[in-house]
């Protein structure tokens, strides 16, 4: 059986709007583009940049497992 992988809980909690284009694709990176929706992702390297790049926006709602 393999172990189970970490995920990350993250919720969009500012809009997009007046903010330079990468973010906005960030955001959908995520798979986020309107306030209030929650994203679980895997606790990776690269996501942890994703959201370091749009901090501002998001919030770490908590890690999941």
């Amino acid at each position: 059986m393999a172990p189970a992988k970490k995920t990350i809980k993250i919720e969009q909690v500012a809009s997009p709007s007046r903010r330079h284009h990468d973010q906005r694709e960030t955001l959908i990176g995520l798979k986020l583009n309107k306030i209030g929706r929650t994203s679980e992702l895997p606790d990776t390297p690269a996501t942890h940049g994703m959201i370091r790049k749009i901090q501002h926006l998001v919030r770490v709602v908590g890690d999941a497992k």
